[in-house]
């Protein structure tokens, strides 16, 4: 009785496994597909991404943005430091794949009023409880951006409440003209 319990169930195990060894197959097989179809393009854009990230004076008070297409990478967005649009576009170069590099970055004006202004709008959007967590970490998830006294927030948060949390302490700081909610929600 033992012989035969034990014959039995390898039995419906290897029965078991026949029946899920083609499914998994299939399975593994689209997901080599769908990555071959990514291609140097998706490879190209994570590269970008990568590099952008680890600039050295990338900030919250820099927007870094890119559009691939093909093997040409289009750079834009704000940055207050001349460097780091030079050295976004030269990281840019270097990676393997890429054509040609169009720079759009805009350079902030060097202002001491802007200045206190991007001060002033991080302590009120980070301080706090609710918001802290999206200051965190080498590249935080929100971007303040002030452009003669005209704040843009830009970047990703969790939820419609978050955007709008940010948005009304933004607006909240003394001296600011406007602000633009750019948040997205991820």
């Amino acid at each position: 009785m033992n012989k035969n319990w034990k014959a039995r169930t390898s039995l419906v195990l290897l029965a078991g496994v026949l029946a899920v060894a083609p499914a998994f197959a299939l399975d593994k097989g689209r997901n080599l597909a769908s990555a071959s179809q990514a291609g140097p393009q998706a490879a190209i854009e994570k590269q970008v991404r990568h590099q952008l990230l680890m600039l050295p004076y990338y900030s919250v008070f820099d927007n870094l943005e890119f559009r691939v297409d093909g093997r040409d990478v289009e750079l834009f967005g704000q940055v207050r430091n001349p460097v780091l649009k030079s050295d976004a576009q030269n990281v840019v170069k270097r990676i393997e794949g890429v054509a040609s590099v169009t720079n759009k970055i805009e350079v902030m004006p060097v202002s001491n009023f802007d200045d206190r202004i991007r001060r002033a709008t991080y302590r009120a959007v980070f301080s706090g409880s609710g918001l802290y967590r999206y200051a965190m970490g080498a590249n935080p998830s929100i971007h303040i951006i002030v452009d003669n006294g005209h704040v843009t927030l830009v970047g990703y948060v969790g939820n419609e409440m978050d955007k709008n949390l940010a948005y009304l302490r933004a607006n909240s700081v003394p001296g600011v003209f406007s602000v633009a909610n750019d948040l997205r929600i991820d």
